[in-house]
């Protein structure tokens, strides 16, 4: 099924509204009670923002997140779905009609008034960029065979639309901090410091509620509720598309300030060198591709990668005719000059730029 003929160009949507796009195709042909739809950080799997104003009631998501990201159980965790060769899952299949024995059904749907929870994973080129979450109540008619079908045949092309919405689109025209931001929370995940910077960060991150006033976004305590199980002083990251454009990085860890143990975050503006994966990544590129791609811009000959990768250099050459036609862009200067100039490697220094090295827009 394809994503609809609504559905916006990818080069020039906004990342909320093609997941709003996709979720609105979906729901056209199976319907739901209660649906959520939230971007995810392919490398961890951490929430990046979403729409949740038809989501689940505020009071069971903390408990959501820490199934989710902390204890990561359930047959249909968004882990163990990533994993799958399939990309759609029905709550009931998976637990073979035996819903009150799983935890997530007994926590999060039961007290809801919930009765069958239907995902699919967004996901194109061995990664997951989404999640897409519609659920029906007790009285309401189950879910078919027939919806799971259908909601597999969105996966594909809704991600391919979102990681290019994420990865090919923005520049920078306002000045914004290049401070860190800091949050501390108690073990339990109750926010108790939440400095001026972050509140700054957080409040650009592109999230959708029922209740618009919420104070703490899903993304963080997506963060949270993962570093809450990781070791102490071990971080968890997530890269986060905000709003105007820009790249933040959310890493928490636990600590021990004082004495007293707490989850520490850190809010930043996110390197360049951080995200030159990910954008390639943006264009369909294979790993090899990518991999080749890097080191390219990073001013490596075909002889020096052949070398490094032991390959022979034609098949360098032949990889790098490849990037050309995905990327659009003639020759290897090219390449440099349009990742440069569109997104986040910062190949060339002249044009003023933002923090995170994209260009900057001008009066000119």
């Amino acid at each position: 099924m394809p994503t609809d003929e609504n559905v916006p160009a990818a080069a020039e949507a906004e990342p909320l509204d093609v997941l709003n796009a996709a979720a609105q195709a979906l729901l056209r042909h199976v319907p739901a009670d209660v649906w959520c739809a939230v971007m995810l950080d392919p490398a961890t799997l951490l929430d990046t923002g979403g729409l949740h104003e038809h989501g689940f009631p505020g009071e069971v998501m903390p408990r959501l997140f820490e199934i989710e990201h902390g204890e990561q159980i359930g047959v249909d965790n968004i882990r163990a779905l990533a994993r799958r060769p399939t990309s759609s899952s029905l709550l009931s299949v998976s637990t073979r009609g035996e819903l009150t024995q799983s935890v997530y059904f007994q926590d999060i749907l039961s007290p809801a008034g919930l009765a069958d929870e239907l995902r699919v994973a967004l996901k194109a080129d061995g990664h997951t960029w989404g999640l897409l979450v519609l659920c029906r109540a007790n009285g309401s008619a189950p879910f078919t065979a027939r919806d799971v079908e259908r909601a597999e045949a969105i996966s594909s092309p809704a991600a391919t639309d979102l990681r290019r919405a994420l990865l090919l689109k923005g520049i920078d025209d306002t000045e914004v901090p290049d401070a860190p931001g800091l949050v501390m929370a108690r073990p339990d995940g109750r926010i108790i410091y939440v400095s001026r910077i972050a509140e700054f960060w957080l409040s650009q991150i592109s999230e959708r509620h029922r209740d618009p006033s919420a104070s703490a976004t899903h993304t963080l305590t997506a963060v949270l509720s993962r570093a809450r199980r990781g070791l102490s002083g071990q971080p968890v990251s997530a890269r986060v598309r905000l709003g105007t454009g820009r790249w933040l990085t959310i890493s928490a860890w636990r600590d021990a300030p004082a004495g007293e143990e707490a989850i520490i975050a850190s809010l930043t503006p996110s390197r360049p060198a951080s995200l030159a994966a990910l954008v390639l990544n943006g264009y369909g590129l294979s790993p090899r591709e990518r991999q080749i791609a890097q080191l390219v811009i990073l001013g490596r000959t075909y002889a020096e990668i052949a070398t490094s990768l032991h390959i022979q250099e034609q098949t360098v050459n032949d990889h790098m005719r490849k990037v050309f036609a995905k990327t659009g862009v003639g020759n290897r200067v090219e390449l440099c000059t349009e990742m440069f100039t569109r997104h986040h490697l910062p190949v060339i220094a002249n044009p003023p730029l933002s923090t995170d090295g994209r260009l900057m827009a001008t009066g000119a």
